[in-house]
């Protein structure tokens, strides 16, 4: 008896033993609390030397890694589907432009998203916040995509009080609507703390949590105006509050992770969606003619919606105590499709089920300062516009006639003052014929195609008038 209790305590070591590392790789496991704030200014944080207070935030840079080169794309939609899918918004059409609210189409079903990787790997997966990334059918709702728990608005553009849009609702529970007051970033804050106090910590945690502050319409809390009562442009003071109410719920989410004893093996990553605001015609939908312009992009060229530095270079940091060194400042190219395979390698989450990813594992620049594995950036591909950078030469491309070509050196001109394509022909031809290349294989804009047949229906004009795609030249859409 006492020999056949040794050989069975024998074999379960050996057991143990051989799972040892298996079992420590799960529990190894690091929460991940991604934050993803809305057009908000390159300088409009603290770390970068705003007006504007932002303690928590900078916290998190001080104790962390700011990210100083990290790219978007140009609007909010593109930017989101890049971040879950891994890939480049022109190979799935959603490169142009934001999905409108009257738009049914959606970011494409046969793209295999961050959540559904993380959810196979065993986290919990939440979205607390704004989805824009397909509203109009059911089908392309974060319920339907790997998220476990929704909450919040899957257009993102709503009034910050009623929650609307065009006098519609926009504000979701788990694919159900529902109609409380409050003002939108301290709703998704508590909803955030709740989710962490209510985790169950032996499973890992994946939090996608996406304000939509400080989008338009610039709408605050008096007590959060009353802040900044030094601003006196109206658009400036309640932007500067729409930032720090947005601030102040970061903080509170921090602090839930520590009473919950989360927060030694959590990464929190935070970005804006693209850069802030510089022309009205891009801050959203509704009438602007009055407003304004608050955002701060500082020295970088020009805003959202173009595919200048101040239009695509986003505020970044990442902070994982013991994992990345405090204080650490990144100045390596890091694109938002990066993060899908950098997240899921520290998740241990399978890419077997992707399509061919665009983003490259960064955690080794992250982390330990190597150099960045990406030596390209590729601003957008569009039917009219290119946007290609290769090491520290970057080419925007507009096609309409007159054509445009600027060649900039953005390691010695990082803010696009001296357009050099004239003394450097061979440079603007080798990233042209890299545009082409991407161009030739890109869908059509699924934007400018919805539009184009709502044109045509207006008009009357018969079926047989050219598609979208044959003037464009782009595949059409799946």
């Amino acid at each position: 008896m006492k020999s056949w209790k040794l050989v069975f305590a024998l074999a379960v070591s050996t057991l143990l033993t051989a799972f040892s590392p298996v079992l420590a790789t799960e529990a190894k496991k690091p929460n991940i609390i991604y934050i993803v704030s809305d057009d908000q200014g390159w300088k409009d944080v603290g770390f970068h030397g705003s007006d504007i207070l932002t303690p928590n935030i900078d916290a998190l840079a001080k104790g962390g890694a700011r990210l100083e080169e990290f790219y978007a794309q140009p609007f909010c939609t593109p930017t989101r589907a890049a971040l879950m899918t891994g890939r480049y918004p022109f190979r799935y059409g959603l490169q142009t432009v934001v999905i409108a609210s009257s738009h049914t189409y959606g970011l494409a079903t046969d793209e295999w998203l961050l959540p559904q990787a993380l959810k196979d790997a065993g986290y919990e997966t939440a979205i607390i916040g704004k989805w824009h990334l397909g509203q109009g059918d059911r089908k392309y709702w974060p319920r339907q995509r790997g998220f476990d728990y929704q909450y919040g608005p899957l257009i993102g553009e709503i009034d910050y009080f009623t929650h609307e849009q065009h006098h519609v609702l926009d504000w979701f529970r788990n694919n159900q609507p529902v109609r409380e007051k409050g003002y939108s970033t301290l709703l998704l804050g508590d909803d955030a703390v709740r989710l962490i106090e209510k985790h169950d910590v032996a499973k890992p945690l994946y939090l996608y949590l996406a304000f939509n502050a400080p989008h338009t319409p610039y709408q605050a809390p008096q007590d959060y105006l009353d802040r900044f009562k030094n601003i006196a442009e109206p658009s400036r003071r309640a932007y500067a509050a729409m930032i720090s109410a947005m601030d102040d719920q970061i903080g509170r989410v921090v602090e839930a992770l520590d009473k919950k004893n989360m927060r030694d093996n959590t990464l929190i990553v935070f970005q804006s969606d693209n850069g802030g605001t510089a022309n009205p015609m891009f801050a959203g939908e509704g009438d602007m003619s009055k407003i304004k312009i608050p955002v701060s992009n500082g020295p970088l060229r020009d805003g959202k919606g173009t595919l200048y530095e101040g239009g695509t270079r986003v505020i970044a940091l990442a902070n994982w105590p013991g994992h990345i060194k405090p204080g650490v400042t990144v100045d390596e190219m890091i694109h938002v499709v990066d993060m899908y395979p950098t997240l899921a390698g520290l998740a241990g989450a399978s890419l077997a089920k992707t399509k061919p990813l665009d983003g490259l594992d960064v955690w080794g620049t992250i982390s330990e300062g190597k150099a960045s594995p990406r030596k390209e950036i590729i601003y957008n591909i569009e039917p009219f516009r290119a946007g290609v950078r290769e090491g520290d030469w970057k080419l925007i491309w507009r096609t309409p006639l007159p054509q445009s070509v600027e060649l900039f050196n953005i390691a010695k001109d990082p803010y696009e003052k001296t357009n050099l394509a004239a003394e450097n022909p061979d440079k603007v031809a080798q990233l042209q014929k890299r545009a082409n290349e991407l161009a030739a294989v890109q869908v059509q804009p699924l934007w400018l195609a919805t539009e184009f047949g709502a044109l045509k229906k207006r008009m009357g004009l018969p079926p047989a008038f050219p598609d979208m795609d044959t003037l464009s030249g782009g595949e059409a859409a799946p």
